[in-house]
């Protein structure tokens, strides 16, 4: 009350008057003397300066003031043209946002007592929901982080022919490491601390220091390394020769491992020159690089004057064992050499096509700009990462027209990046989102069948400081699905959790996370085993599909379905074990394809895309209510198997009827671990994390007992109560038999109830007998629906798919040696299917209840 008349002489602005009552009121206002700024000067800074953004609620705030404003820029203006920035800057000029007086929200928390706990609750973001009329917020650095303050962009470019393998001499040069005892420093980054502390938009305050050695004058030859920005990754460059360098490669911040992304930009080059490059530090014994892989390169004036952007370079390439090791663990170099193509150019080099955080934040900021697509493609935030990066989740449906027809939708989910060094895995999500949101009677289709909940980067700090496979945390993300400690590891965290959430909605046909692999060829899919055995094949269907649909870049030989014990805290098998029974790790490879008429090519961002196109093809062909595609599909597996299984006898020396019950073989004594994986083992919890966990579970334990449940939550329990007490009388009663029969109709329900308690017993799912005899005799699930039929597919005209913008369409593979097995066809009869995808104006008006789903 003594601050009013202070605070009414600071907001003279009617509006702003009334906007500090309102934020008070919510509690998102500290009300302290001088914390608002003057009207008058608030004004002409945002004239002056009108690139004003909100900052996040995490992290240190910084004060308003014309220098911190020109320092941390904004990036929305870098992805939009000139005409879409003067649009979004007109709107948001007139508006006036306030910085640092915005604070978090404070909510006491109330026991069941109604006593009041002082402990404030997780706070509500202003602003949870992506709007493309504002700004981005900029990526987010660990504060010891040095980062550049130039924004590094590249062009998308395919090049116009086959990229081959290196194909070795046997001759190729194997330096010896000398290290910086014989050469001389020319780029080193400082040592990072022990763990994540906090993080601010530009990293590091103050000046940045210009690392990269003095040039001495014209005719200094000496390389200017830089890799301070965003995916970024070079620790150390030493010059050991005239045109060599060894290079070191930075760990994953707070870890002392995970060396193989690499990621740099080199300047003062000259033409013509043979230059050295060796990379001494990998760890990983075996690499594509001994299989024909090339680095990418990059040619900043190739780009600006003939439109050429990432190509595969690079001749004497050799990857082996260093003669040099720590002690503790063997290092492995990597060395090649290149011609650079100008003199003073500005050259990057890749372990594969970069896609930053930035990026992504375009791409969806054009999305959000399209008014088509917004219509049926929601983006919101589904969480902050430890660094307070926005976590995106993107909803992608048609809208239906009836609640009936949208609770009748299956549901879909894609996540990418939860390594962040495996880039590929965004390129494919690009494909993906390029084909679902086009206007393709296809995508209108998928969007009108199922909701596709998409989380398109997982692990957004990785990916900003260049990462290989962890987090700030420390650890591999993609092993931390199970885990309850939501502050530390809040991306898989919240996925998981809204995973749940949707299971408790729909049923969840297919889960799949896209990551890169780099030690095999080719693309493929990692999935679980089904412990039924009359439905332990239905599981590899998909994957059989897709291969048929790309059988030049993708290897059914090459997918796994082994649950290993050190994966159990995976996407794929958390997600299968909580009832999404098709759940996928899909592994694109960082080299090129083996198959068909790509073989021995190196992948390009086109082929990578049009894997997301043949993700929605295959199922679309998946979900064909003709079934003669599942059927053979089914067919052929049982041979390949008996073929397997065949084998491995015979390697034994032993003599097996296959007539009889040869599925009651184990699959375990068949098929091989995935010990081929790129997946590395879990390394544990951070040590000042090792008791937290144990804490975490038992308070929440505690909570769960005491705390009110929600309204959701009682009427949920209420309806269950209900309903159990209802069903009891009907089997005490015969005369009421009825209510059984329409009660079998509401499967989902009791699904959805079962599920969270399997979810904690990690029991396998598995179906009952009523939905598996339905399901043998191809019946629909939920039959009460089916009389809503043929409305939305009879006003779609039947026409033929449409071309899509990427060469997408299906090849005959030349391969018939590796996939799939002599004497079956490798790709579909599609004359002989009456629903074929030229022709799927048969489909009905709800074609998610015709949908055969199977374990």
């Amino acid at each position: 009350a003594l601050c009013r008349p202070l605070l009414l002489q600071t907001l003279a602005d009617p509006y702003e008057d009334f906007m500090y009552h309102h934020l008070q009121y919510y509690g998102y206002f500290k009300g302290q003397r001088g914390s608002l700024p003057n009207s008058a000067t608030q004004q002409h800074l945002w004239k002056k300066t009108p690139r004003h953004q909100l900052h996040g609620s995490f992290g240190e705030r910084e004060n308003l003031i014309p220098d911190t404003l020109q320092r941390e820029k904004l990036l929305w203006p870098t992805c939009l043209p000139s005409a879409g920035r003067a649009q979004i800057e007109s709107v948001s000029r007139g508006s006036l946002m306030l910085s640092s007086p915005l604070l978090r929200t404070r909510q006491l928390i109330y026991n069941e007592l109604d006593d009041v706990n002082p402990r404030l609750q997780e706070p509500r973001e202003l602003f949870p929901f992506f709007s493309g009329k504002g700004p981005l917020q900029a990526p987010r650095w660990p504060i010891e982080c040095e980062v550049i303050k130039e924004s590094i962009r590249h062009i998308e470019w395919v090049p116009p022919q086959p990229e081959y393998f290196y194909q070795s001499t046997g001759n190729e040069e194997v330096p010896e490491i000398v290290g910086e005892e014989k050469g001389t420093v020319v780029y080193q980054l400082e040592s990072e601390g022990s763990y994540f502390t906090s993080s601010r938009v530009g990293g590091k305050r103050g000046m940045i220091k210009e690392l990269a050695v003095p040039l001495q004058g014209p005719e200094d030859h000496t390389l200017l390394f830089e890799s301070r920005f965003e995916s970024g990754n070079l620790q150390k460059a030493v010059r050991v020769g005239t045109y060599e360098y060894e290079l070191t490669l930075r760990t994953d911040l707070y870890t002392n491992k995970h060396t193989q992304w690499f990621y740099f930009r080199v300047q003062n080059t000259r033409k013509d020159t043979t230059y050295r490059f060796t990379i001494v530090n990998l760890l990983k014994p075996k690499s594509l690089y001994a299989a024909g892989m090339k680095p990418l390169m990059y040619s900043q004036l190739d780009a600006s004057t003939h439109s050429i952007g990432w190509r595969r370079e690079g001749s004497e390439i050799k990857y082996y064992k260093s003669n040099a090791d720590d002690g503790q663990q063997p290092f492995y170099c990597l060395t090649w050499t290149v011609q650079f193509p100008h003199d003073q150019d500005t050259c990057f080099f890749a372990h594969f096509y970069p896609y930053t955080y930035t990026d992504l934040q375009c791409y969806l900021l054009s999305v959000a700009n399209n008014p088509t697509q917004s219509q049926f493609c929601k983006l919101r935030t589904l969480c902050r990462s430890l660094a307070g990066n926005t976590v995106y989740l993107l909803t992608i449906t048609n809208p239906s027209r009836s609640p009936q027809e949208a609770a009748a939708k299956k549901a879909v989910v894609l996540s990418a990046r939860v390594h962040p060094g495996e880039s590929n895995g965004s390129w494919i999500m690009n494909g993906f989102l390029d084909f679902i949101l086009s206007d393709s009677p296809d995508a209108q289709l998928l969007r009108d069948v199922f909701v596709f909940k998409v989380v398109p980067m997982l692990n957004p700090d990785g990916v900003i400081v260049g990462n290989y496979r962890c987090s700030l945390a420390g650890r591999d993300l993609n092993r931390r699905y199970k885990t309850v400690l939501k502050e530390s590891f809040p991306c898989v965290w919240y996925t998981r959790n809204m995973i749940q959430r949707l299971l408790e909605e729909r049923e969840v046909l297919l889960y799949c996370d896209f990551h890169g692999h780099s030690r095999k060829n080719n693309i493929f899919l990692y999935g679980c085993n089904n412990n039924n055995r009359k439905y332990w094949l239905h599981e590899r269907v998909f994957p059989l599909m897709l291969s048929k649909n790309a059988p030049d870049k993708f290897s059914f030989h090459s997918c796994n379905f082994k649950v290993q014990k050190c994966k159990e805290g995976t996407g794929r098998v958390v997600m299968w074990r909580m009832g999404i029974l098709n759940s996928y790790t899909m592994e694109s490879t960082f080299g090129g394809s083996t198959l068909g008429s790509k073989r021995d090519t190196h992948f390009t961002i086109e082929d990578l895309k049009s894997l997301g196109y043949h993700v929605c093809d295959t199922l679309l062909d998946f979900c064909d209510p003709d079934q003669a595609k599942f059927t053979q599909c089914l067919a052929e597996l049982k041979e390949l198997l008996q073929q397997e299984i065949h084998k491995k006898f015979n390697q034994l020396g032993q003599d097996i009827d296959l007539e009889g019950n040869w599925s009651d073989i184990s699959l375990s004594d068949i098929e091989s671990s995935t010990s081929g994986s790129d997946s590395s083992l879990s390394d544990g919890l951070p040590v000042h994390l090792l008791n937290i966990e144990d804490e975490v579970s038992l308070t929440n334990t505690l909570l769960d007992h005491l705390m009110l449940q929600t309204r959701k939550q009682r009427t949920k329990q209420y309806q269950k109560n209900h309903l159990m007490r209802k069903f009891k009388l009907t089997e005490d009663a015969p005369e009421k038999a009825g209510f059984t029969s329409t009660l079998q109709k509401q499967p989902t329900f009791f699904k959805n109830l079962e599920n969270s308690t399997s979810v904690m017993k990690h029991e396998k799912p598995k179906l009952n007998e009523t939905q598996l005899n339905g399901r043998d005799k191809g019946t629909c699930r939920e039959p009460s629906v089916t009389t809503l039929t043929l409305l939305k597919n009879q006003e779609r005209t039947q026409s033929k798919k449409p071309g899509f913008t990427v060469p997408c369409s299906p090849k005959k593979s030349t391969n018939s040696s590796q996939e799939p097995a002599p004497g079956m066809k490798p790709n579909w009869p599609r004359t002989i299917y009456a629903a074929t995808k030229t022709g799927r104006g048969a489909m009905v008006a709800y074609p998610s209840l015709h949908i055969y789903t199977y374990p």
